[in-house]
């Protein structure tokens, strides 16, 4: 398998750094569409499992055309990365899904969602053991910035109550969102993103597909209704949104997000979708979010701003030469 992202980021791309920024917030918001959309469905008889096999279904479909273009013919690409490929679509596609819709079976949404946003401390770790790029102090201060602000946000505050059953489930969630950071960062392997995303889309669809198949994944759907604001639609209108956005768009803005801005900011920045979750609910579901939520958002991003800002300092570091004279040299 290629080997996986040093996480490096070139210091004068600033346009680089703001594109990466912007594909980052539109992949967060999108994702976090997702847990409003959904509410609605699941409310109306359909199960978690049915909901996720059609939202990574659509999304395979809409991207596959694309990601087909971006390869303009270099099939042997996929072959050469055919392991890759298969860790992001089950792992980090069809596994995250599935790990956390079982956790859900087990445990209050809120503490699932918080154990499984414990990736951003994953990838962390992950390239400190890897690639020896061990986290300075701001970005240790950024990381527990953002961990105080989705407690805040989930309201977890008042505490709740934990299976070790769901606890396991969600950070089996966590290690394939953590799986989705790192590889969607990684430009070693020759992938355009389009074609990443349709690959890992592709075979994230079959994956569930196999897992409904043999019963580990149970199928139920139903024709009701859904009301959004006051708005009464189709059941079949939020299907093609959660494919199309909160999926397609989704997965190939965070892989753009990812190849620009390196698996650490990228998955910081990305704790934003727990904001935006909280955001649709309210103005889909009228679950206004309470003031220690606002809170918490600000503090994910406080936490956002210091992991940058630690990154800088940890790429500086890097580029200084221990030799004679001190004189810089880039690394090898």
């Amino acid at each position: 398998m290629t080997t996986l992202t040093h996480d490096e980021i070139p210091v004068s791309s600033g346009s680089r750094l703001v594109g990466g920024l912007g594909f980052a917030v539109v992949s967060a918001a999108s994702f976090g569409l997702s847990g409003a959309l959904a509410s609605e469905l699941l409310d109306g008889g359909w199960s978690p499992g049915a909901i996720v096999l059609v939202r990574v279904g659509i999304a395979a479909l809409v991207v596959t055309p694309f990601g087909a273009a971006a390869l303009r013919g270099r099939w042997g690409l996929l072959r050469r990365n055919a392991g890759v490929i298969g860790v992001y679509g089950a792992l980090a596609v069809a596994g995250a899904q599935f790990c956390y819709f079982s956790a859900v079976g087990h445990m209050q949404v809120g503490p699932a969602l918080l154990i499984e946003y414990t990736a951003p401390a994953a990838v962390v770790v992950w390239l400190w053991a890897r690639h020896g790029q061990r986290p300075g102090r701001v970005t240790i201060l950024g990381a527990a910035l953002a961990a105080a602000g989705l407690v805040l946000v989930l309201d977890l505050v008042s505490g709740a109550d934990l299976s070790i059953a769901g606890v396991l489930w969600a950070l089996a969630a966590m290690v394939g969102a953590a799986a989705y950071f790192v590889i969607s960062a990684d430009e070693d392997n020759g992938l355009p993103p389009m074609a990443l995303a349709a690959a890992g889309l592709v075979l994230g669809a079959v994956s569930l597909g196999v897992l409904a198949g043999v019963g580990l994944l149970p199928m139920r759907a139903t024709t009701a209704s859904a009301t959004y604001a006051g708005t009464t639609v189709d059941w079949w209108v939020p299907l093609v949104v959660l494919g199309v956005v909160t999926a397609a768009i989704a997965y190939t803005t965070g892989i753009a997000a990812g190849r620009r801005l390196g698996s650490r900011l990228a998955s910081f920045v990305a704790l934003l979708e727990v904001v935006a979750g909280v955001v649709f609910a309210w103005v889909l579901l009228d679950e206004l979010p309470r003031a220690v939520q606002l809170v918490g958002g600000l503090l994910i991003l406080a936490g956002v701003v210091a992991v940058k800002i630690g990154e800088r300092a940890t790429v500086g570091e890097l580029l200084v030469s221990d030799g004679p004279a001190g004189a810089p040299r880039p690394r090898g």
